[in-house]
This record gives C-alpha cells, structure tokens and sequence, in this order.
C-alpha cells in the first residue's frame, strides 16, 4: 500500500526485455533505499513493482506482460522520468490517500492552463472508469495522490499547486500524455458490495434497479 505522496523522481536507466515481458533498472534519485530489501512494493509512476534487484542508488523490477498492457510503463523510454514512493509502514504519515498500486486503466491529458500559481489540468479517463470518479473525491495519477476540482462525464480537472509540480513529473504533463489512473479503492469494493449475492454471476453490475432496490436512490 502506498499514499501517493512521491518521494523521488527516478530515471529509467535500463529496459531488457525477457521472454515477453520485461524487467526495468530505475535510478531512484533522492528515494531513500538504505532500509529497502529484495521482494519490497515500489510504486513506479503509480505501478506496485517487487524489486528483484538492489544496488547503489537503483533497483530492478520484473513488469509482466498484464502490467505492460494495463499501463503506461510499456510505453517508456531509457531517460524517462517516474514518480518512485516507497510502500507505506505503520509509521507513515497517511498524507495523501490509500493507494494499492494496481493501476485501473490509462487516461490522457487534455488540457492544461495556468490558474494563478497553480496549473489546472484536465485528463479524460476511460469510460468504464468514469462511474468511480467524483467531485473532492481521491485520484491517483501517475502515482501521485491528487484531488479531483469537478467532472464533466469521462473528463475531471485537477489543480496543482506549484510545489506538487516540482516534486512530481507532473510538470511533463502535456496534452495527449498518456497518465496512469488508480481510482480510489473504497469506490471499487463499495461498487462489488453492492452487488451482493449477484457478485457470484459471471455478468451483470451496477444498475438502476440495483440501486433502487439498495435504498440509494428513489
């Protein structure tokens, strides 16, 4: 589990492909590894990875070909930045939200315009991701805990004060970036709850009738 407050902005230093998937080589900045063992969770760019390799100031990981697919790190090139958290102990300061790690699909930045000293961005999430989005609610983009400013059906909007742009890679956030979303995770298992005993079917979800029949609405 991780909170989405990154602590380093890392570097790709090397991708070797390995029989249909791939492991990466991350140089990890500032991110403190002194404490850090074999089999430890680093978010990477909002990605739970397992190291399998530790050294000076890098580690390595094993990315399989679900994760390749279900995000952004496929995409990456040697040099590119990633924002790196450490997985969260019972000490951690719970400064962002809970975040699991298991990215739920890929968004795109839309828009960004200046507001005031802050930067205001827009990004559309993919349409089954919508649902789980609300207004105040909890974001994880690219590994970073952010709060969402509105929605207008796939597309939100986020502001970012100056200080979460310096410490993030948010700064590269272009139009058409593609961004790693993780929606919050109480919104999924209240999603699967509802179901109830239907939650055993192969098919089916959220609908009116649900909802009505649950007291949510009338």
């Amino acid at each position: 589990m991780f909170t989405g407050i990154i602590q380093s902005i890392g570097t790709l230093a090397n991708i070797e492909s390995k029989g249909g998937d791939s492991r990466l080589t991350i140089a990890t900045g500032k991110l403190p590894l002194s404490d850090a063992k074999l089999g430890d969770s680093i978010a990477v760019s909002g990605v739970c990875l397992t190291a399998v390799e530790l050294g000076d100031g890098r580690f390595s990981a094993d990315v399989s070909r679900e994760t390749l697919s279900r995000t952004t790190l496929g995409k990456l090139k040697s040099g590119s930045r990633v924002n790196l958290e450490l997985a969260l102990t019972p000490t951690t300061r719970l400064g962002g939200h809970i975040v699991s790690g298991h990215v739920d699909g890929v968004g795109e930045v839309v828009s960004r315009s200046a507001d005031a000293r802050s930067w205001r961005f827009v990004i559309e999430a993919p349409a089954n991701l919508a649902k789980y989005i609300a207004e105040k609610g909890s974001i994880c983009v690219d590994g970073v805990s952010l709060t969402v400013n509105g929605v207008d059906g796939k597309r939100f909007d986020l502001n970012i004060v100056p200080h979460t742009l310096a410490e993030t890679t948010l700064d590269e956030f272009q139009p058409g970036r593609k961004v790693n979303l993780e929606v919050d995770l109480l919104a999924r298992y209240l999603e699967r709850l509802l179901l109830g005993e239907k939650a055993a079917c192969s098919s089916g979800g959220i609908t009116e009738e649900l909802l009505a029949n649950s007291g949510f609405i009338k």
